[in-house]
């Protein structure tokens, strides 16, 4: 078994400790944004970890009302600015705690007056020295060069923050439910690993969500971009009509993640047009609706909330990945050219 499938499999293991651990210290930095008032957010990462922080945006936004800015964290590391932080958090995400760039970036923002935090799964990391308080993700190592575990793990404790800091009890509730539910999805491994033989040989794809699921479409197709070499591009459903679209033709392959919710009525109108063109659709939904407009209908053999629904459809995805690039006769653990560090400045 690749150790990325092995990592898949550990993923009800991580969040349930994840959430179990940190529960304390996430307590602790409400505390403070409350007692700061901090009224903005911006979140430094890179990779899979700017997915985990599409996620934030998100989810901070729909449940805080607090704008939240992805940074770009040249802006500190090749221009020196000089931004002014008071009442700003500046989250760092990093599953190394060792990102240069976004250990500069906090650096930065905390002299400017930022209160700083931290999602990592190292502690005693170079970024958690530059944080004012540091979540800590019990993902235990992780050896794939692919991100999986660290991820979910990220998103779990993005929405723990998000539950506690508002009061949300429908997150707060879920959350304790999500590792069961995963348990669940991870039935679907080996249909996946049959389905994908249709595939082995695409060489470029769209994948495709809208609003909270962003981040799973980026993540999803980073996935089988750094495990399978091939061109994975995500889009936003809304963007993705504005242009895009054109390169849709006969037997384009288009992976769609639909979970219900509020989102969900523009993934079937987008679903709808792409029939209209022949695209060999991949659908990752619960609703039969959309299912019966697929090529390949994955069901979700669970009900999850909206708002958490990222942390079990990107379980599909990883799987998906990690079966394509051996049916392509790749090892999914060491993608060439790859580390599983990455330093950029």
């Amino acid at each position: 078994m690749p150790i990325m499938l092995e990592e898949i499999y550990e993923q009800p293991q991580a969040i349930a400790a994840t959430l179990e651990q940190e529960h304390a210290a996430v307590a602790a930095l409400v505390s403070a944004l409350r007692e700061r008032e901090i009224r903005h957010v911006i979140i430094a990462a890179r990779g899979t970890s700017d997915h985990a922080a599409t996620y934030a945006k998100y989810l901070f936004e729909i449940v805080m009302g607090i704008p939240v800015a992805l940074a770009a964290p040249s802006v500190f590391t090749l221009y020196d600015a000089q931004m002014h932080l008071t009442g700003c958090l500046m989250l760092g995400i990093s599953q190394s705690g060792q990102a240069t760039d976004v250990v500069q970036t906090l650096s930065s923002a905390r002299a400017a007056g930022a209160l700083t935090a931290c999602i990592t799964n190292v502690p005693s990391s170079p970024l958690t020295s530059v944080s004012d308080f540091t979540l800590l993700c019990h993902a235990g190592e992780e050896r794939a060069v692919a991100a999986t575990k660290t991820y979910t793990a990220s998103l779990a404790l993005v929405a723990l923050l998000a539950g506690q800091w508002s009061n949300h009890a429908g997150i707060l509730q879920g959350l304790r439910a999500l590792p069961d539910l995963i348990r669940s999805v991870l039935s679907l491994d080996e249909p996946i690993a049959q389905w994908v033989e249709r595939y082995r040989y695409i060489t470029e794809c769209a994948v495709l969500a809208r609003g909270l699921n962003q981040a799973t479409a980026l993540e999803a197709a980073l996935k089988m971009t750094e495990t399978s070499y091939l061109v994975a591009k995500a889009y936003s459903m809304a963007d993705f009509l504005h242009g895009p679209v054109a390169i849709v033709r006969d037997g384009f392959p288009c992976f769609l993640y639909a979970p219900d919710g509020r989102a969900y009525p523009s993934m079937v109108e987008l679903a709808l047009k792409l029939r209209e063109r022949n695209a060999e659709m991949v659908v990752f939904a619960r609703s039969p609706e959309i299912l019966d407009l697929a090529r390949r209908p994955i069901a979700i053999p669970v009900e999850v909330d909206e708002l958490l629904s990222p942390l079990l459809y990107i379980v599909p995805g990883q799987l998906w990945a990690c079966h394509l690039a051996q049916a392509r006769g790749l090892n999914p653990d060491r993608p060439r050219g790859l580390t599983k560090v990455t330093l950029t400045r």
